[in-house]
């Protein structure tokens, strides 16, 4: 994508596109996918794959996995788009210098480019972060917490417990927890970047 291949546009509007569907949408398509009845299985099986596999949606131990693939398979154009646009914003003459000097592809990528994309690198992080911490509406399309509780996580354990059971205080208990859980990963590296950072910057 960087080097400006024909059709950019194309391919750039065909990684972007599961971005914009919404979480219900995209479990519901996974859900098709990878239900062993009617999904991909099935259909390996009427290819005469009779030995194909892909029970992942009622594998206890595998379900959260479909759960990341799909959240994956949704996010990554977005992320994308953000490392393109650093990259295009990168100066020419930088890469001509990495080439003049004659330094190795992953050297350039790791030392010098890859420091010049931290602030998308931190706000791609921080994204992800906020996503895998409210993620609700993919797990209630995709797999419903289930096999058993394998696939519940804390956002639907709120909802769960404030809706379906009103159980007001396990649901403000298990809030109070995810919001000081996000305070204690959030704070030390506010405290490093708006901080102790420029503090050394001007030293």
């Amino acid at each position: 994508m960087i080097k400006k291949i024909r059709g950019e546009s194309l391919f750039r509007t065909i990684f972007l596109y599961p971005y914009a569907m919404s979480f219900v949408v995209t479990g519901l398509v996974w859900k098709w996918v990878l239900n062993p009845t009617f999904g991909l299985e099935n259909s390996m099986h009427m290819w005469g794959f009779g030995w194909f596999e892909l029970d992942w949606l009622v594998n206890r131990d595998l379900a959260i996995y479909a759960v990341c693939i799909a959240a994956v398979w949704q996010g990554a154009g977005f992320v994308m788009v953000l490392m393109l646009a650093g990259l295009r914003g990168i100066d020419e003459d930088i890469w001509k210098s990495l080439s003049i000097e004659g330094v190795a592809k992953w050297k350039s990528y790791l030392f010098v480019i890859l420091p010049m994309l931290r602030p998308m690198v931190v706000t791609a992080i921080v994204l992800i972060a906020a996503g895998v911490v409210k993620v609700y509406d993919l797990i209630l399309a995709l797999t419903s917490g289930g096999p058993g509780y394998a696939t519940t996580t804390p956002a639907m354990y709120v909802m769960e417990n404030f809706f379906s059971r009103a159980n007001l205080g396990q649901a403000f208990a298990a809030s109070i927890i995810m919001f000081i859980s996000v305070v204690c990963i959030l704070a030390p590296w506010a405290f490093y970047e708006f901080y102790l950072r420029n503090k050394y910057a001007a030293n």
